[in-house]
């Protein structure tokens, strides 16, 4: 029976389990995702013995670096652990790592599962700089901004004319171009008298007396 064993062996003697998990907190450390794919049971195990070892790294003394690398066995490791992931995590005040499960293995169905970092995981976090912000906000602003934009001088908005007045203007046109017509059509007809009357006089004018 399993009771009140908190260790999990892993099928394992003690000095190859303690291999085990120092190389593969060094590949924790050391890679670009900080993040290692491996069996549901070995993640488990890994957060265990990873953990301290990253709390410990937020005290960078001299003793500190000494107690990680006996843990670690790797300089690369231990570097990069006080310099680079320890001011990554250094407000958090511990949970430095998060398991996804990824479902089981095609060879013998073994669960596996994702462990990572989890302030370098930047699609869950999100970054700091960016604010969310829904998107009828956003429309809100530009609509805003559209309406601050238009010109507040009366004098520069150029003055559209009313109905009345453009009404008012087509009549004037029309009756201007009526009294046109009918002063053209009486000119015509007292033109043709005189040039009746001359023909008259001249007629007259040939007779014989």
């Amino acid at each position: 029976m399993k009771h009140g064993k908190k260790v999990n062996h892993l099928g394992r003697k003690t000095a190859h389990r303690h291999a085990l998990m120092s190389n593969m907190a060094s590949s924790l450390i050391k890679s670009t995702q900080k993040r290692v794919i491996t069996t549901l049971a070995k993640a488990k195990a890994l957060r265990t013995y990873v953990e301290p070892l990253i709390s410990k790294s937020r005290n960078d003394t001299t003793h500190s670096r000494r107690t990680v690398f006996s843990y670690l066995r790797d300089k690369d490791a231990v570097k990069a652990l006080f310099g680079e992931v320890s001011v990554k995590i250094g407000n958090r005040p511990g949970g430095y790592t998060r398991i996804l499960k990824i479902g089981p293995r095609p060879g013998d169905n073994a669960e596996m599962a994702l462990i990572e970092l989890v302030d370098y995981n930047e699609f869950l976090t999100g970054s700091p700089d960016k604010k969310r912000t829904r998107r009828g906000k956003k429309k809100m602003t530009t609509a805003k901004t559209a309406v601050t934009e238009t010109p507040s001088d009366e004098s520069a908005v150029p003055e559209t004319p009313s109905v009345e007045e453009t009404v008012a203007e087509t009549t004037v046109d029309q009756g201007s171009a009526v009294t046109e017509v009918e002063t053209a059509t009486a000119i015509e007809p007292v033109a043709e008298q005189s040039q009746e009357e001359g023909t008259e006089t001249q007629g007259e004018e040939k007779k014989p007396e």
